[in-house]
């Protein structure tokens, strides 16, 4: 039985139905082909391009999994990562200041892991005393070494500024304060550049700007963001907008807004005004062909629209936009054993005899038989049962599953699309939330963040 060091944190994500954050390699499958067309693109983009690729799937096919794979294939390539769920009320699309910030949260890297960006930054200016060491021969203790190190700054700093004046002087802030060892102007000075909406204003008059980072100047921040990493030798960055299908249950007006916020992403895209971003944004099939996702703006329709044919083995996925087949039985007993294989048991010799291959047979055709036979709808519920099964096996001698198990399929437990499919009627749509007031754009502090399930 194989053991990975990630085994535990993998077993507890899908304990409570979740995508793990890390050893999604050990059970990955049918993504070999999209990884393919993605490694191509990242080579485009390392070049110091930017391009975008849309992943559409129903609920279960994995979308956000297929996202979270690939970028931790991409962070092995020296990109960096960073995933961004789209919410009504947490991350909403249209509010371009919240997804920044929500990027900077999630950035990740393969050296730093998550919540890089402070690494991101110190690297970059470690970097900066490096060169003037390596490229010029001077060493730190050098009488001439700050001065050279100073200059080699305001160069790397000149460059930056040519994107974002503000995001160039907020780093030399930084820089200075931290030099001094003003460490709490340092940190106020990182979480304005990171997009927190509150900072003292005696920190933002050590860098002289003010205000906050919003709107339409997030993206040039990012386009800031993206140029640092650039220069501290990264090949870029990948961006997952996740789940951006809650837009159709967004009022008309919201709805627009977060369109045009993707159709400007697009445009920045296709003018090279973001170098080295691959954005990657993933829906249902409802939100890339219904008159409420899409097609509400024909012109980014037009942009990703690809004419699927009925034999999925000859999609082209070097298309802007790809699809995400649904699971069958045999994909999903593989994952099933992947599962097993890895799961820490006590007495792993016990745990695969009784949770054989026949075993895991009878699950997977106990649980789709639940979903009306619809095997896209169960790897969530299958995993989480199968993870409940072999705890008993380590913990309970004598619990042999074969005997003592029965599914049970708790309504609670299940999402509005499992039920659905449990009681054989439609999925019923939330309705729309109601007209914003529209002399008043701003935002509230966000409530915290839902973490996300292990469904699209």
């Amino acid at each position: 039985m194989a053991v990975v060091p990630e085994s535990a944190a993998i077993v507890n994500a899908l304990r409570s139905g979740l995508v793990p954050n890390v050893g999604l390699e050990h059970f990955a499958t049918g993504l070999d082909a999209l990884v393919g067309a993605v490694n191509e693109d990242l080579d485009f983009v390392a070049g110091g391009k930017g391009l975008s690729k849309w992943i559409r799937g129903e609920y279960g096919t994995g979308k956000t999994f297929a996202a979270r794979y690939l970028c931790a294939k991409a962070r092995e390539r020296k990109f960096a990562s960073s995933e961004v769920q789209i919410s009504i009320n947490d991350t909403p699309l249209h509010h371009l200041e919240t997804v920044y910030r929500r990027l900077i949260e999630k950035l990740e890297t393969a050296a730093d892991g998550p919540n890089a960006f402070q690494a991101i930054v110190e690297g970059w200016l470690y970097q900066v005393g490096d060169e003037v060491t390596r490229l010029r021969g001077i060493s730190e203790d050098d009488p001439g070494f700050a001065d050279a190190t100073e200059q080699r700054l305001e160069d790397k700093l000149a460059d930056l500024s040519k994107r974002n004046p503000a995001f160039a002087q907020v780093l030399r802030a930084y820089h200075r304060a931290t030099h001094e060892g003003d460490f709490a102007t340092a940190q106020g000075l990182l979480a304005w550049l990171a997009g927190q909406p509150h900072t003292d204003r005696s920190v933002l008059a050590a860098a002289g700007v003010k205000g906050k980072v919003d709107g339409q100047a997030s993206l040039t921040f990012l386009a800031g963001l993206l140029q640092l990493l650039r220069q501290s030798g990264y090949a870029g960055l990948v961006v997952v907008l996740d789940e951006v299908e809650t837009v159709q249950r967004m009022n008309t007006q919201t709805r627009e807004k977060s369109l045009n916020a993707l159709r400007q992403l697009m445009d920045m895209l296709a003018k090279e005004e973001l170098p080295g971003l691959y954005l990657v944004v993933t829906g249902t099939r409802d939100f890339f062909e219904g008159y409420k996702g899409l097609k509400a703006l024909a012109p980014l329709y037009q942009r990703v629209q690809v004419n699927f044919s009925e034999d999925s083995r000859f999609d082209n996925l070097k298309a802007p936009q790809v699809r995400l087949t649904p699971f069958m039985d045999d994909r999903l007993l593989t994952v099933g054993a992947r599962i097993r294989n890895l799961y820490p048991a006590k007495n792993p010799a016990r745990l695969t005899e009784r949770v054989s291959d026949a075993f895991l047979q009878g699950l997977v055709t106990q649980v789709t038989a639940g979903f009306g036979g619809k095997v896209a709808l169960a790897p969530r519920m299958f995993l989480r049962e199968l993870i409940d099964v072999m705890d008993r096996v380590d913990i309970h001698e004598a619990y042999d599953p074969r005997e003592h198990y029965k599914l049970e399929l708790d309504d609670g437990k299940l999402t509005a699309e499992e039920l659905a499919a449990k009681h054989g009627r439609p999925v019923e749509e939330p309705p729309e939330e109601p007209e914003e007031p529209t002399s008043n754009d701003s935002e509230g502090p966000p409530p915290a963040p839902a973490r996300k399930r292990l469904d699209g």
